[in-house]
């Protein structure tokens, strides 16, 4: 008898099988997974819960594509509120503390001007000295002549007790950082100490300060000296009592606590 011919394929085991087995073992992945993140739950667990499904199943479609998990980056919008008004709190907070130390502030430079104006009257020197309060600072304003001789930058022996009775006055407000400065009038100057009004204005700012600074209780390192020679003049310089007025010392103490909505600066140049 003719033998029948034989056929790879009659004798080709069916592996079909494979494919649910693979399919269960994937689900099977993926449930133990779930079962993990579960354990713990975070916005990171659920962003990895969504990457292993997305590669179990090898597809960006289906119910992986809307899922309800947290990206990476993203808030719910109840931790987003949260965190508004937090930050609300926080600056309504941070602005009730400004708003307390300014006016501890302006409490402690008004009880320092009164002493100041106090002193000022009781020494008749109303002449000579002023005092001025804005939301910038505290100067003291002093006329050249109760200080110096013309063209000099030595002090007198009655100014130095001045400058010693200041820097008292000063002493419970250490904290502060303070200004001297010098101005001059227009009135050219050319000697053997000062070639220009720059640095006569500037060594009698340096000189005031030095004797402020005898009192050991000030910090040095709060203090700066500055000439302005005749540029920031507060008269007109083509009257003597303008070039008077033009020719002083000034200390000014520098608020910490600023409010800028109420900041004014000091007058410049006034129009001549």
């Amino acid at each position: 008898m003719k033998k029948r011919k034989h056929d790879d394929h009659d004798e080709h085991i069916d592996e079909s099988w494979l494919i649910p087995y693979a399919d269960l073992l994937t689900l099977l992945l993926a449930l133990f997974i779930v079962l993990y993140a579960a354990s713990s739950t975070d916005a990171r667990k659920f962003e990895r819960m969504s990457e292993a499904f997305s590669a179990a199943f090898n597809s960006g479609a289906g119910i992986m594509d809307n899922p309800s998990v947290i990206k990476s980056g993203e808030q719910p919008q109840q931790q987003i509120d949260d965190g508004k008004k937090t930050s609300k709190d926080q600056h309504e907070d941070t602005e009730s503390n400004l708003q307390e130390l300014i006016k501890k502030e302006q409490e402690d430079l008004e009880k320092l001007k009164k002493q100041l104006d106090q002193y000022i009257k009781k020494n008749g020197l109303s002449s000579e000295l002023e005092t001025k309060l804005n939301q910038s600072q505290l100067m003291i304003t002093i006329s050249d002549n109760a200080l110096f001789a013309s063209g000099s930058d030595a002090l007198k022996t009655e100014s130095k007790e001045l400058a010693a009775n200041i820097s008292k006055m000063l002493e419970p407000y250490t904290g502060y950082e303070i200004v001297v400065s010098g101005h001059t009038d227009d009135q050219p100057i050319r000697t053997q100490n000062f070639k220009s009004n720059w640095d006569l204005s500037s060594s009698r700012a340096i000189r005031f300060m030095d004797v402020l600074l005898e009192n050991n209780k000030l910090k040095p390192e709060r203090f700066s000296a500055i000439g302005y020679g005749e540029y920031r003049p507060v008269a007109s310089n083509d009257t003597t009592a303008g070039r008077a007025k033009n020719r002083r010392v000034e200390v000014s103490i520098i608020r910490k606590y600023v409010d800028s909505s109420k900041v004014q600066q000091i007058p410049a140049t006034p129009k001549q």
